[in-house]
């Protein structure tokens, strides 16, 4: 059986610089799931158009938006790329630009061009999950979100800020903290 030996991390965008190359439907896809996601993220945006939309969505967040085609210029101090455009020529040179820079980048829908996926994403308060699929099935990840959204009850953010509070109250070492916190929290994985 295949197995999936991405390493999943989640990304302080606020301190981080991150680039999307394109202004089409995919470019505001990207955004409006990064924006959902990180609203503080730094955001740059390149193409010769933009949608409306995307115009629109730039304004809630820290979003600069540069009228322009493509040049690798647009990379200098960029941590991550993202290539949306629907002309493969330019996409893969974005990729081979990154490379070279040593910049991390995903070229939309071309996993051979990507170093990194965007999975689907649940938020409640303090608790994120992210899905992957390995990049094989975004509508896979898409129906898993939509289940967790479901599943994750509203209410987890109290219990994980009444655990924080708990945790620090807990006298011993790491190890005893560790096992008082995981016989206190057992019954969230139980069975019925």
């Amino acid at each position: 059986m295949e197995r999936n030996n991405l390493y999943p991390i989640f990304l302080k965008t606020k301190n981080l610089q991150i680039l999307i190359v394109g202004g089409g439907f995919v470019a505001e896809e990207k955004l409006t799931f990064l924006l959902k996601s990180s609203p503080n993220a730094n955001v740059t945006m390149v193409s010769p158009m933009f949608r409306e939309g995307t115009k629109t969505l730039a304004k809630t967040g820290n979003v600069k938006i540069i009228q322009k085609k493509y040049s690798k210029r647009f990379l200098k101090g960029k941590h991550i790329v993202v290539a949306t455009t629907d002309i493969p020529a330019i996409n893969q040179n974005v990729y081979k630009h990154c490379r070279k820079r040593s910049i991390l980048v995903n070229v939309a829908d071309n996993p051979p061009f990507c170093d990194f996926y965007m999975g689907g994403i649940v938020t409640k308060g303090n608790v994120k999950v992210a899905i992957s699929t390995n990049g094989k099935s975004p509508t896979t990840a898409k129906r898993l979100r939509q289940f967790f959204e479901e599943v994750i009850p509203e209410n987890i953010d109290d219990l994980v800020k009444n655990l924080n509070e708990y945790r620090k109250t807990i006298k011993g070492n790491f190890e005893e903290k560790v096992e008082k916190l995981n016989e206190f929290t057992k019954s969230l994985v139980e069975k019925k």
